[in-house]
């Protein structure tokens, strides 16, 4: 979970939204919305010995939920390398964490919004749900176990 960008989440939902709270515990108890989508990162190998430095990812899983009063929590998901299966040490792109977090908070708030474009730009590798935590939690959009 990424508590440390609460304020610039409240910072872009703040003219349509009054109040928004961080919910702090990683539980879906007591939350009335939730929504798997994803964020982009790029990743630095955590094992020392491995050759590969590093790797970009647009399909960073992240589990979005939404609880009374314009609460929410968000959990993003780790990715493994792809040389040595190790868990990566994640570099989150903040935008895109902050957009994605306004844009579902605004929809459960009954706020209008516009959808975002999400027409291919760059051809990007295909994803690979072995390496995905989120594909192994089940909760990664690019798997077909959440839906």
């Amino acid at each position: 979970m990424i508590p440390w960008l609460h304020e610039e989440v409240v910072d872009a939902v703040s003219d349509e939204i009054a109040l928004t709270w961080f919910h702090e515990n990683d539980s879906d108890e007591g939350s009335n919305n939730e929504w798997p989508t994803n964020v982009m990162g790029s990743f630095k190998c955590g094992n020392n010995a491995c050759y590969k430095k590093g790797w970009g990812s647009k399909k960073v899983a992240m589990l979005i939920r939404g609880y009374p009063r314009n609460g929410y929590n968000a959990v993003v998901y780790n990715q493994r390398c792809r040389s040595c299966e190790w868990l990566g040490i994640l570099k989150l792109n903040e935008q895109s964490y902050i957009d994605r977090v306004a844009y579902w908070l605004k929809m459960w708030a009954g706020v209008p919004v516009e959808r975002p474009d999400r027409k291919k730009k760059k051809k990007t590798p295909p994803h690979e749900s072995s390496l995905c935590e989120g594909c192994r939690s089940g909760i990664c959009q690019q798997s077909n176990a959440y839906h």
